[in-house]
C-alpha cells in the first residue's frame, strides 16, 4: 500500500471548537481517524499530522519528498503568504485542500502561493474535501512539477 501524508497547518488542531459555523463540529482527532480508514479503502496508508509551527511543516514536506510520499495539504494561513512552505511543497506531489470556500471569505484568503504546483485544488467541500483529495492521490496523479 502506498503512503500518503495529510499535513494540516495552523489552527486546524482546533477543528470542532474553532468557528464551527465555518469548519463544523468534527474534531481533528475524529478527522484523522476517518482519513486513515478512508485511505485504506482507496489503497493508501495515510498518516495525518497537524502543527502550528511552520518549520515543522516544512520538515514534514522534506521528509515526504525524501520518501517519495504524496500529500494532502491544508496549510491554513500559510497558504496565502508562506513562500517557504510553497518551496518545500514544490518538492512533492500534493493536493491543496481548503475546508471553507476561501473565495467567499476575506480578500487575503483569495490567493494561494501553493496552487501553482498543486496536482489538484479542492475548495469549499467541507471535510469531504480531504476524501476527494485522497481519492485523487490514489488514482496516481502527478503534478507535472
Amino acid at each position: 500500500m502506498r503512503a500518503a501524508y495529510v499535513l494540516n497547518g495552523p489552527n486546524l488542531g482546533r477543528l470542532g471548537r474553532r468557528q464551527p459555523e465555518v469548519y463544523g463540529h468534527t474534531t481533528h482527532a475524529d478527522l484523522a481517524a476517518h482519513l486513515v480508514e478512508y485511505g485504506r479503502g482507496v489503497g493508501l496508508e495515510v498518516e495525518v499530522r497537524q502543527t502550528d509551527y511552520e518549520g515543522r511543516y516544512i520538515e514534514w514536506l522534506h521528509e515526504a519528498a525524501d520518501a517519495g510520499v504524496s500529500c494532502v495539504l491544508n496549510a491554513g494561513a500559510w497558504t496565502h503568504y508562506s513562500y517557504a512552505v510553497a518551496d518545500a511543497a514544490a518538492l512533492v506531489t500534493y493536493v491543496e485542500v481548503h475546508i471553507s470556500n476561501v473565495h467567499a471569505r476575506e480578500d487575503f484568503r483569495h490567493h494561494s502561493v501553493l496552487s501553482a504546483k498543486a496536482a489538484g485544488i479542492i475548495v469549499g467541500c467541507g471535510l469531504r474535501g480531504y476524501d476527494l483529495a485522497l481519492t485523487h492521490l490514489a488514482a496516481g496523479v502527478d503534478s507535472g512539477a
